[in-house]
Formats: structure tokens, sequence, C-alpha cells
């Protein structure tokens, strides 16, 4: 179910309904007074205007909100660990990257550019329905290669610190003995993992312009810019700001150290 345009259309139909109602009650019920306000004795309102007038301001509001301020979605995999587990939900801020319009995307206002190291909301060029979450890495006009699982943007090695191995419980204990390391994009300082034993893609491409070249964290296990190309600007829903709640679907607790944690 596409909830945007579920929004969109009970939005635009519950404010017809009220609208119409009201004009035509307004013409045929001259003696309303010049207050607005009914004799008593009028006619109780259908059951359906009723509705109507009660559920538009407030879908009004959750589809504003949800399209130009902050827009809530759900880990199901683990592409991002360590950054991102199983089980987060996380806010995307949608201005981040220009205010857009809902259901059509078209964007309206320019707020932003994407930098390297965001962690960003995109839809999946492949399937446009499906929602991904990657790091951006390449920005249009880099150079990006990828050789003996280390990241090279412009020609350049981009720095790494073996931290150890990494520990993981719940929804992470799979990911338990990979390498942890450190990686810097600049001001960005993020953890990622890999398995040195695993083989992965190699080879150097050019990011066009208005594209983006995007990786998941968790190196070996993330389906990303290496697979399937670039991330078109159109497709950017947004930047990941924070966890605001975790369920470990594996533990089937709630770890509250990752609440309010920050997205970087």
């Amino acid at each position: 179910m596409d909830l945007e345009l579920a929004l969109v259309l009970g939005t635009a139909v519950t404010g017809l309904i009220w609208l119409a109602y009201a004009l035509w009650h307004r013409l045929r019920s001259p003696s309303q007074g010049a207050d607005g306000v009914d004799e008593p004795g009028r006619k109780k309102e259908p059951w359906y205007v009723e509705y109507a007038r009660s559920f538009f301001p407030v879908l009004l509001v959750v589809l504003l909100l949800r399209s130009f301020v902050a827009e809530p979605f759900r880990i199901p995999s683990g592409s991002m660990m360590p950054t991102l587990l199983v089980g987060d939900f996380i806010l995307v801020n949608k201005f981040a990257y220009g205010l857009r319009l809902p259901v059509v995307h078209t964007r309206i206002l320019d707020t932003g550019q994407p930098e390297r190291g965001d962690v960003a909301v995109f839809r999946f060029p492949r399937r446009p329905s499906e929602d991904y979450i990657k790091r951006i890495v390449g920005l249009p006009g880099d150079r990006v290669a990828f050789r003996d699982k280390r990241l090279y943007i412009n020609g350049k090695q981009v720095p790494v610190e073996i931290l150890g191995r990494y520990e993981g419980d719940g929804a992470g204990a799979a990911m338990t003995g990979a390498r942890l390391l450190e990686e810097r994009l600049g001001e960005v300082h993020h953890r990622i993992l890999e398995w040195p034993e695993r083989p992965s893609p190699q080879g150097e491409v050019e990011v066009p312009e208005g594209m983006y070249f995007v990786l998941g964290d968790n190196r070996d296990n993330s389906n990303d810019s290496r697979f399937w190309g670039f991330v078109p600007e159109e497709n950017l829903v947004g930047r990941a700001m924070l966890i605001w709640m975790n369920w470990d679907p594996v533990a089937n607790k709630v770890r509250l150290e990752r609440l309010g944690d920050r997205i970087r």
C-alpha cells in the first residue's frame, strides 16, 4: 500500500466533502446568521460530513509533516550495520535535499544538496516503490574505485582504522566476528564491517551529473551501487537523522540504549 498516495487521496476527499457540504448548506439556508451560526433546530449534518470535518485537519497535518518535515522508516535488514541495526525506527529529514510534492516528487524548493558521508533514504532505481537506505560516498563528477575492500575517491584511498572484531547480539549476532573498522569520509567518521575472507566487487567508475554512488556500511552484506549503479537525484527522499525507537526482533525487546541516537 502506498501510504503517501493514501494520505493525499484521504485529505482531498475529506476536504472536498466538507467544503461541498458547507457551500451547499449556505446556499440552501438563507436564514443563517451573518456570524455563521445556524438557527436552533437546524438538521444535523450527515455522518459522512461529520467524519470528513473531523478527519480532514488530522490528515492534512500528517500529510504536511510527512511530506515536508520528517518521515519515519523502519530498518528491515543489516546492510547498514553497525550504524543501523535491524529493528531500528528512524526519522528522515525531508527538507535536507529540497522540498518535493508528495506522490509526483517534483522539487518545488531547493534547500540543500547531499554531502559525502550522508546516510540517505532513496527510492530504489530498479523498483521506485521500494525505499533503500545507504551511505553516499560518491558525488557527481567523482571517480569512485573499490579495490581489495578499500574505497578510493578521486584517486585517494579513504582512510580506515581497524578497531577489532564486531560483537553483536540479538538481531546483530549474525555479524559477530566481522572485522570492525572506522572509515573517514572527510569530516564524517563512521564504522563499517567487512569479512576479509569474502570476495567483493572491484572496479572504478565516474559518477555522472545528477547521480550519486552509495554503499552500505556492512560492506560484504549490502546490495548497493557496486551491483546496480547510481542513484538519480530525483530518487532521493531525505537524510537519516536519528533513531527514535528500536525493537530487536530476535531478542524480543526494546534496546533502550539506541533511542535518541543521532545517525552519522
